[in-house]
């Protein structure tokens, strides 16, 4: 009898586990699975890479822009032999033949770089370098092919930064759309990224995507030839391909923000680019609104930044080694030479992360500063009051 009973007790047992078992296992079964919503549901979307690439093109793409020129005179620039890519000549040859072996008439409009819509009432950010020649008449293509005459251009002074202003009422029947402008100081390296511009100066809208490869980097990009070398600081380094005519274009990150703005590409290796940090363009922004110009202060030298290593073997002090001074400049005006080596600037080292430009962009125009230069094997203190940077 207690075996019967002992075996009812199994038997009901065994009934109850395989009732629960039925019950639960789906979904213990299904939780590492793909789930495909029916007919009736909402519809499930994956996010990719891909997906978040075509979202951003299809969403922001028609606010990069398309900066041309027209030659008032003629040109022979190339910059084909220039260690960077620092955009292109205003004279590219985009057929075959390479850059810079053909020249078009005067009056004839060529594309020279990108560009992208800040404020809907049309302010448009570029690189300087995409606009330096003083000479040409310049206008702004969107991606569906609308032209705006550019009314005025503003330079920034101590960074590769140009605004350019249009008039929206040129094309009543389209809307200029702003980016987003996001925060570069959060920028992680390995970061997922999207630049968009006109590539060989005929292909617009052209995207790629990369990583931002490196952070804080230090370049001199230009092209000696053409007398536009200059020395970027903190820039984002990322294999996204900048091909010439991406100057002046956005680096989108993941979300849609604008997060650097694409400047020049090493012709010594592959997959190297590099882009201004967004968080100067803010800045230049900022400064224009409130000026109605872009006021920077001015010192007026151009020096090279010797590490401690170069010192010691040059038996220098670390610092800024001056190699010209401008006529008439705050530095002129204060007794700089050539061949002075700025030690410090307000009792602060000048070193790779405190650098002589660092000190004078923090500074505000009309301030006297001091500075302890290395002369002929003595220190000495001089002070030079900032003044506001030439327009350019």
């Amino acid at each position: 009898m207690k075996k019967l009973i002992l075996l009812i007790v199994l038997l009901v047992g065994l009934l109850l586990i395989i009732s629960a078992v039925q019950q639960y296992a789906p979904s213990i079964f299904q939780s590492g699975q793909l789930h495909f919503a029916s007919s009736n549901n909402q519809p499930v979307k994956i996010v990719t890479e891909e997906s978040v690439t075509i979202d951003i093109v299809k969403k922001y793409g028609p606010s990069v822009v398309t900066v041309s020129g027209t030659a008032t005179q003629s040109n022979s620039n190339s910059d084909q032999n220039s260690p960077f890519g620092f955009g292109f000549s205003p004279f590219f040859n985009a057929n075959p033949g390479g850059p810079g072996n053909s020249q078009p008439d005067q009056n004839q409009e060529q594309a020279i770089g990108s560009g992208f819509i800040v404020t809907s009432d049309g302010l448009v950010v570029t690189n300087k370098h995409v606009v330096t020649d003083t000479t040409m008449k310049y206008t702004v293509t969107t991606s569906d092919g609308k032209k705006y005459s550019v009314k005025n251009i503003y330079r920034d002074p101590l960074n590769d930064v140009a605004l350019i202003k249009i008039d929206p009422s040129q094309n009543t029947s389209e809307k200029l759309n702003p980016l987003t402008l996001g925060d570069s100081s959060n920028l992680q390296v390995g970061q997922y990224v999207i630049a968009i511009g006109t590539a060989l100066g005929d292909l617009k809208n052209t995207v790629t995507t990369g990583v931002v490869s490196g952070l804080g980097r230090g370049i001199t990009a230009g092209s000696p030839y053409e007398g536009s070398v200059e020395q970027l600081n903190n820039v984002i380094q990322t294999d996204a391909a900048i091909n010439p005519g991406n100057s002046g274009g956005p680096l989108f990150n993941s979300s849609g923000q604008v997060i650097g703005v694409n400047t020049a590409v090493s012709q010594n290796g592959q997959n190297i680019g590099f882009a201004i940090p967004i968080n100067v363009i803010k800045d230049s922004v900022q400064n224009f609104q409130k000026n109605g110009q872009i006021k920077r202060p001015f010192l007026g030298v151009s020096y090279s930044l010797m590490s401690p290593d170069v010192a010691a073997m040059n038996n220098l002090p670390q610092g800024a080694y001056v190699q010209d001074v401008q006529q008439g400049s705050p530095a002129d005006q204060a007794g700089l030479q050539s061949g002075d080596v700025i030690v410090k600037v307000d009792g602060k080292q000048i070193t790779d992360n405190n650098t002589l430009a660092d000190v004078i962009t923090k500074a505000k125009i009309g301030q006297t500063i001091t500075l302890t230069i290395y002369r002929d094997n003595n220190t000495q203190d001089i002070q030079a009051t900032l003044e506001a940077a030439p327009q350019q």
